[in-house]
């Protein structure tokens, strides 16, 4: 046994540091006290998630290496910067609210005085290694250390194309806080960020920081970073509200009857951050279509008349088998089918939420290939699609108000147990 355990120690050694830590001690018993930690991992809602591609691995792989599908993947040519990123956000918002979007899930959100960094990812690939793995499709819209003072880091999970251990190892140096999902603390404190400022929540839990109350909220995704993956991570989305405004970021999550929960809860918001790429027939429960993003922003709005939606995780890296550019076209046309208000910022291009107008121009478009059958067929076939989505909604957010004033418990179900993997 002692031979083992210096065999295990050795192979620990030897992984890389941005496989982050597995929970420990006190952290870890905090987990397994977690409602919604069960059979030894975290939980979903709405029951089992599948993590891994469906279907057969020769199926996947001839969607993956289809020649004919793959240029598509990627832009055409430069994706257009914002190129004043720096003097922009120099200036204070005019009416208190500020997003800019810095590619992928990354967001700045400048909100009621305080300046809230959402899953910065400033490396070059969203991979352990710094030779392989998905690399970036545009340059970050301006260096780490020009941002300036962050008031709190938030992390949604622990995947590499949201937690990067070299923006992380450089914002433990500043006095930046960091609010992170259960267990996700533990990769922060291998890599230098004390336990002084870290905020660990499960969810529903919430924390205030200078003024901010943030909250951790459901989401329906998964964890892990290493080769062995012990599901000890908790993933959420996240409510930031200050004494005017409040947003919603999404993380990565499928589509599920919770977001009308949370905005009943704590909607409606000033602005939707929503994750919209990265989705595929081979993993439907855990990533959303773009279908599936305005649906939700409805859910958590309770309605089209409220604040902007933004679309995030996408344009950044290349990972699913969809074209580029699917994402941004099919967020366009599934909210112009409802009426609802999104922002489609370039990357890098702050924009206030609550102002009279915000950016609307589909900016991709000039270094994208177009849709095959042409942008206005995919347009009526996508809205078509969201506005049934939609009226379904309509007629569940209903029906969840109703059950709230009744008096009526949520999230009472037991689910089942998540797959490791």
């Amino acid at each position: 046994m002692a031979g083992f355990r210096t065999l295990s120690s050795g192979l620990r050694a030897l992984q890389p540091g941005a496989f982050g830590a597995d929970p420990r001690g006190e952290r870890m018993a905090r987990i397994r006290r977690s409602p919604h930690f069960k059979d030894g991992v975290f939980q979903n809602p709405g029951g089992l998630a599948r993590t891994r591609p469906s279907g057969s691995t020769l199926d996947f792989a001839k969607v993956f290496f289809d020649k004919d599908t793959r240029p598509r993947r990627t832009p055409k040519g430069t994706v257009p910067v914002h190129s004043t990123t720096l003097a922009d956000i120099a200036r204070p918002p005019a009416t208190g609210l500020r997003l800019t979007w810095m590619g992928h899930s990354s967001v700045l959100a400048e909100i009621d005085g305080r300046r809230v960094l959402f899953d910065p990812v400033w490396g070059e690939r969203c991979s352990p290694f710094s030779f392989a793995g998905p690399k970036r499709l545009h340059p970050v819209p301006l260096p780490l250390a020009a941002l300036g003072p962050v008031d709190v880091v938030v992390i949604s999970h622990d995947h590499y194309d949201h937690l990067d251990m070299p923006t992380i190892k450089a914002l433990a140096g500043t006095d930046t806080l960091f609010a992170v999902p259960l267990g996700v603390g533990s990769h922060l404190e291998h890599w230098g960020v004390s336990a002084d400022r870290l905020r660990e929540l499960d969810w529903h839990e919430s924390t205030k920081i200078d003024g901010l109350t943030l909250t951790a909220t459901p989401a329906r995704h998964f964890c892990g970073r290493g080769l062995r993956n012990t599901q000890h991570t908790l993933w959420a989305s996240w409510v930031v509200a200050g004494d005017e405004h409040r947003i919603y970021h999404s993380g990565d999550t499928g589509y599920f009857d919770g977001f009308q929960e949370i905005g009943a809860e704590h909607g409606p918001f000033d602005a939707t951050m929503i994750q919209i790429g990265a989705y595929s027939d081979f993993w439907p429960d855990i990533h959303m279509t773009p279908e599936e993003g305005v649906r939700a922003h409805l859910d958590l709005q309770g309605g089209p008349e409220h604040g902007p939606m933004l679309p995030i995780h996408w344009a950044t890296f290349n990972l699913a088998t969809h074209p580029w550019a699917d994402p941004g076209e099919g967020t366009l046309a599934a909210a112009r089918a409802v009426g609802a208000g999104v922002a489609l910022p370039r990357p890098g291009e702050p924009f206030e939420p609550t102002a009279g107008t915000v950016p609307s121009e589909p900016w991709w478009r000039g270094v994208a290939l177009a849709p095959a059958g042409g942008r206005a067929a995919g347009e009526a076939l996508t809205g078509a699609g969201i506005k049934a989505a939609s009226d379904a909604a309509a007629v569940a957010q209903a029906d969840t108000v109703s059950d709230g004033d009744r008096g009526v418990d949520k999230g009472t179900e037991d689910p089942e147990t998540l797959p490791a993997g």
